[in-house]
């Protein structure tokens, strides 16, 4: 007979070790009907179990299987306690097993886990679940914002275009700001109503219309999954979080349960940066939301408090919730429907009152208390109340790396008496990595001191051009950029070819654009960054705009009313007209 201990068992947590297991809770590999309870030692080999159980090593376990007692439909959680199996005697004999009481035979035994969260962070009964569903939906439907993706999901009657129409808002919305979102997704679906229209676009048009959102691999696998709807699963989008998740690229958890809960009415609560200050303020949960442990609970407390009948509207509530109320700084508290609810609020009350010492002694309000040692829902000790942040003491900042720096040298390389008017050159990026696809200035990596930038840069543009006078390339600055990971900063150079022969043929991957082109391709922001330096060093042109003066010297700020008369007061007069003005002024 082969002893398994099933793996769902181990625990550091447990109040249970193998030690203290009697017979009747070890399961048996071989039985006809997989892991089932053997019921009484006498019917096998005793000896054999006791020293398989003792060879174990005296770790905590937990048993989650179901034990079943054969004929007999009643089931008992029981703890074990030290006292129902005594050790090996000194002579090594077999030791005798109490007997069981009266029937427990028969009942399902479970070894229990002593659970490592306090009760604290969590929702003890349904009526105060139940009493939070009512407040935050109460407040949502009176509170919430008028969003395209909502109008457009709520009075949509087919299924599979409500459930696209959602998919297209939550990716969108994915690390960007709904104001941002609004104009793009309105585009969109302007452009791709159905998910056979978005199929049947080529990656260069989808590009194209996400450039300036950024995360751009986001667009290109909203499409493929598109592509995978249509011509795999017959057009219908999969109903189920689950499914959703596995059969789609680029779907992730949150985003499947989003889709499910919104458009299909599956009870399936989600979890994104919104409720996670949310959940972590409601109940005071300090420690790394970011870490594994933290995250799984973070879950189980959304799947526990999404209402069964208003899935959707009660995750896009949550939502809603961090993001117009319960924001990361300056959270406006007096306005949240669960603030009596809020321990992250009490323990504010609590921190005030202890200060203020207006009350003899500890005020009455409830703490954290585990039993035993450090909780792991609570912020560790290194990482004291800080009485200036109030509730934006949750959730705990994680702590991330700074984005590693990289230098690129790139060049705006123009024909100003091209046919048909000006054009600038473009070159593709590969199909993957960073800003895949998309279009750019031809460049070159750059050591940041600037070795050998002008020489490989040449290099590069007569790759792409043919021959080019290098006498005429000239640097005009830097723009910094930085993405998820990586803050890149361009050298900028300018190449304008004056008087040369139009450059009519181009190689494969790049393109000569008009400025009107240009503005409407599939380039990303830190290349339109780059052509706004050129802008404001081209001859015979105005400055660019702040926003544009990246590498320039900052302009002096306009002196006040005061200071100017001071100024004429003191500075010879010195009599000018209105024309050596002006030309002052340029």
């Amino acid at each position: 007979m082969l002893l398994d201990i099933p793996k769902e068992a181990l625990s550091t947590h447990a109040v249970t070790d193998y030690a203290n297991v009697g017979p009747s809770e070890v399961t048996c590999r071989n039985s006809p009907t997989g892991h089932t309870s053997v019921p009484q030692p006498a019917k096998s080999n005793p000896m054999s179990i006791w020293r398989a159980i003792m060879k174990k090593p005296r770790t905590a376990v937990r048993s989650c299987h179901q034990k079943q007692a054969s004929g007999h439909e009643g089931r008992e959680k029981q703890v074990l306690s030290s006292s129902q199996v005594k050790p090996s005697t000194p002579d090594g004999t077999m030791p005798k097993f109490p007997e069981a009481p009266a029937g427990l035979a028969r009942r399902q035994k479970e070894v229990v886990l002593r659970d490592p969260v306090s009760p604290y962070h969590l929702f003890r009964d349904t009526a105060e679940v139940t009493v939070f569903r009512e407040n935050l939906l109460s407040w949502y439907d009176r509170e919430k914002r008028d969003l395209p993706w909502r109008r457009r999901a709520e009075g949509e009657v087919d299924p599979d275009r409500r459930a696209y129409a959602v998919w297209v808002s939550e990716v969108m919305l994915q690390q960007t700001q709904v104001a941002t979102v609004i104009d793009y997704y309105t585009r969109w679906m302007q452009k791709w109503p159905t998910l056979q229209d978005l199929a049947s676009a080529s990656l260069e048009e989808v590009n194209q219309l996400w450039a300036g959102l950024g995360y751009y691999s986001r667009g290109r696998r909203l499409q493929e999954g598109a592509q995978k709807v249509v011509e795999e699963l017959g057009g219908h989008v999969p109903h189920t979080a689950e499914t959703l998740q596995k059969l789609l690229p680029g779907v992730g958890r949150y985003t499947a349960g989003a889709i499910a809960s919104i458009a299909f009415g599956q009870a399936t609560g989600v979890v994104d940066g919104n409720v996670v200050r949310v959940l972590c303020r409601v109940r005071a949960i300090g420690a790394d939301s970011g870490s594994t442990f933290v995250s799984q609970q973070l879950w189980s407390l959304a799947q526990q408090l999404v209402d069964p009948a208003r899935p959707g509207d009660f995750n896009q509530a949550a939502m809603e919730l961090g993001a117009t109320v319960c924001t990361p700084q300056h959270p406006r508290c007096s306005q949240c429907p669960v603030q009596s609810m809020c321990r992250a609020h009490q323990r504010v009350e609590r921190e005030q009152l202890v200060a203020s010492q207006s009350l003899p002694g500890s005020p009455d309000v409830e703490e954290c208390a585990p039993s035993t040692g450090q909780c792991q829902l609570c912020a560790p000790p290194t990482e004291p109340w800080d009485q200036t942040l109030g509730v934006a003491n949750f959730p705990r900042k994680a702590s991330r790396r700074p984005p590693r720096e990289e230098c690129s040298a790139t060049c705006v390389l123009e024909q100003p008496r091209a046919l048909g008017g000006a054009r600038i050159l473009l070159v593709q990026r590969p199909k993957s990595g960073l800003l895949a696809g998309l279009w750019e200035f031809p460049s070159v990596t750059a050591e940041p001191s600037g070795q050998c930038q002008r020489e490989a840069l040449l290099r590069e543009l007569q790759s792409w051009a043919g021959p080019l006078p290098a006498t005429h390339l000239q640097h005009l600055g830097q723009v910094a950029h930085t993405f998820s990971h990586i803050k890149l900063t361009y050298q900028v150079y300018g190449l304008a070819l004056e008087g040369q022969i139009p450059v009519t043929i181009t190689s494969p991957g790049a393109r000569w654009l008009t400025r009107e082109e240009f503005h409407t391709a599939a380039v990303s922001t830190a290349m339109k960054k780059v052509f706004r330096v050129y802008e404001g060093q081209r001859p015979g042109t105005c400055k660019s705009s702040k926003r544009s003066q990246v590498s320039a010297p900052s302009t002096q700020r306009k002196p006040s009313p005061g200071q100017q008369v001071l100024d004429s007061f003191f500075r010879p007069h010195h009599p000018t007209d209105v024309s050596s003005l002006n030309s002052m002024a340029q």
